[in-house]
């Protein structure tokens, strides 16, 4: 049976990615989980790193301008660190941020924009982010969103929002 993926409805266009579901069950079983329940849907992009990545999933973001942005998480509490398939945080993969404590993701990931191996979770050093999905179609989107201008925070100075998220099974 083929992976779900997830189309991200945003105010710069749309992309796809897969969700690795049948390598990281629980870390792509909670984002479905968020996703169906329209936890992510109108949400901003809250940090945008050009040549790094860039940062979803935070509730406080629903206000792009909340300086709480990057502060929260998903109202059902983190999640287990899934160290299981060793993929790695390579260009346009989906990777589960964190507090840089164990079992401290939840809601928020990144989408890489470059290969950041020293973020992988098998990787020698303090980072430890697992991968969880792909992004498939839409690649030129992302790359819209990882190149716009940004304030001193990081956060883009012209707000990208994401309108809807819809699994597809």
């Amino acid at each position: 049976m083929p992976n779900p993926t997830a189309t991200f409805e945003t105010s710069l266009g749309n992309f796809t990615v897969e969700l690795f579901q049948d390598q990281m069950p629980l870390t792509a079983g909670n984002f479905i989980k968020l996703a169906q329940s329209g936890f992510y849907d109108g949400l901003h992009f809250h940090r945008v790193i050009k040549n790094f990545m860039v940062q979803f999933g935070c509730p406080n973001s629903k206000d792009p301008m909340s300086p709480r942005a990057g502060q929260g998480g998903p109202p059902s509490g983190n999640i287990k660190d899934e160290f299981t398939a060793k993929i790695s945080n390579e260009p346009m993969t989906l990777s589960m941020a964190n507090t840089g404590r164990p079992d401290s993701g939840g809601s928020q990931f990144f989408i890489n924009a470059v290969h950041n191996s020293f973020l992988d979770w098998f990787s020698p050093g303090q980072s430890r982010h697992p991968v969880f999905g792909k992004v498939t179609d839409g690649q030129d989107i992302v790359k819209k969103i990882e190149t716009t201008p940004t304030d001193g925070d990081d956060r883009p100075r012209t707000p990208v929002k994401v309108i809807k998220v819809t699994i597809n099974a």
